[in-house]
């Protein structure tokens, strides 16, 4: 029987941005299920003992670039690791993700969210802006109004409330997190587990 995947997630993860796709691609293999759920990663640090980036040590700061260096590498993946508009403020991507949902389904909001995630890590665009939060939906095809207005409106805002709380409450602690099954699997670096998961 295909399976459900939580998906937990921020568009200014790098880690999230590298496994996107392929999570993408795992999901359509195996006929799973995904429900989109962007996250407030400001509330869940706090919640989980986590410590924002620029708080950490600086050797912790810097074996990241070495690690992020490492994946982009392997994988081929156009990414700048130290992006200009890094760290902002992601709720209204996340906004906007759940309205696309809300409105176009899932596969919707999964583009939506890699079209976010390459605005951020690509293109050098900031999607604290919402000026580039319209232009990235009028990109991706879509009503940039209706859905800045949606992305705007009190059920986008409590969808990702909740999905905030219901991460931390399921012991969410990084990005990205896929639940299936109960199973919490933290990080792109787990996908071959993910795909172990999808399969049996």
């Amino acid at each position: 029987m295909a399976k459900t995947v939580d998906y937990y997630f921020t568009t200014i993860s790098p880690w999230s941005f590298l496994g996107h796709e392929r999570f993408a691609a795992l999901v359509a293999k195996h006929g799973a299920t995904v429900n989109v759920k962007p996250v407030d990663y400001g509330r869940i640090f706090p919640a989980s003992g986590g410590v924002p980036l620029k708080q950490r040590a600086p050797q912790r700061q810097a074996y990241r670039l070495v690690e992020l260096r490492r994946w982009r590498d392997h994988f081929g993946v156009a990414i700048n690791i130290e992006p200009k508009h890094f760290p902002v403020p992601a709720d209204g991507a996340a906004c906007l993700i759940i309205a696309t949902d809300l409105a176009h389904g899932a596969a919707a909001a999964m583009d939506m969210a890699l079209a976010l995630y390459r605005a951020c890590w690509v293109e050098e665009r900031n999607v604290s802006d919402a000026a580039t939060l319209r232009a990235v939906a009028r990109e991706q095809g879509r009503d940039a109004d209706r859905l800045l207005g949606d992305a705007a409106a009190q059920a986008a805002r409590a969808k990702f409330d909740a999905y905030t709380q219901e991460a931390i409450d399921r012991g969410v602690f990084g990005a990205p997190t896929y639940v299936i099954d109960g199973e919490p699997f933290w990080g792109q670096d787990r996908l071959e587990f993910v795909a172990k998961a999808l399969a049996a």
